[in-house]
């Protein structure tokens, strides 16, 4: 049988279509399959409706009152039942809503909330070096003092760990203005941006901050 001669051509279009095919899925799984897409803006539904609009917004609730261990421990802590009861014994203490809380306090067995935040297994990361250092909740949780429901704001990927890490100046503030979320150095922009600079040098220098951008640091 002989084939037509356009047919010696075929295997080079096709060797040429597979690899513009493999490009164009490559290109997208690293566009599209990192956490700034596939985690950003995960919002699950809770147990319990908690507004930290309410909590941290309208009442004033410091980040620490429940997460009380963010200052010494790698792990940002969720507070126990007994610690919503001190406030809803009284308030809202016959709410339906607040049925799973009662429960819980009642049994002393942990409210079963959904994770919002999450790094890969093979990331370390501790919180108290970074709110130890004037590192605010704000910078990787978005303003949830805003937010009804908890959502994962930011992409927590290694390029936005790595920006911080190359320049914390730009992204550290005094250490006592780490949980006020909406704490910025001015009301004015320009005159903001120029003190964060200036004041953010100052503070890297005066509390030691390592910038480290190692391989070692998060992978171990």
């Amino acid at each position: 049988m002989i084939f037509p001669k356009w047919t010696n051509s075929l295997p080079l279009v096709l060797g040429a279509v597979a690899a513009l095919a493999g490009a164009g899925v490559a290109a997208g799984v690293t566009m599209y399959l990192t956490p700034k897409y596939t985690r950003a803006g995960y919002t699950p539904v809770q147990p319990v409706p908690f507004s930290h609009n309410i909590h941290a917004g309208q009442l004033g609730l410091d980040c620490r009152f429940c997460h009380n261990g963010v200052e010494r421990s790698w792990f940002a802590n969720l507070p126990g039942a007994s610690t919503c009861m001190n406030c809803h014994s009284v308030v809202l203490k016959d709410d339906p809503r607040l049925a799973i809380v009662r429960e819980s306090a009642a049994n002393n067995t942990p409210v079963p909330w959904v994770q919002v935040h999450k790094v890969p297994d093979y990331v370390y990361f501790n919180h108290s070096v970074h709110v130890d250092r004037g590192i605010s909740c704000v910078k990787c949780h978005g303003r949830v003092d805003q937010m009804d429901e908890v959502r994962h704001d930011k992409s927590l990927s290694m390029s936005f760990c790595l920006d911080c890490h190359r320049d914390p100046a730009a992204n550290i503030r005094p250490t006592d203005k780490v949980t006020k979320l909406d704490w910025q150095w001015s009301t004015n922009a320009a005159e903001a941006d120029r003190l964060q600079d200036s004041e953010g040098k100052k503070l890297v220098e005066h509390m030691k901050v390592e910038s480290l951008t190692s391989c070692s640091a998060c992978h171990r």
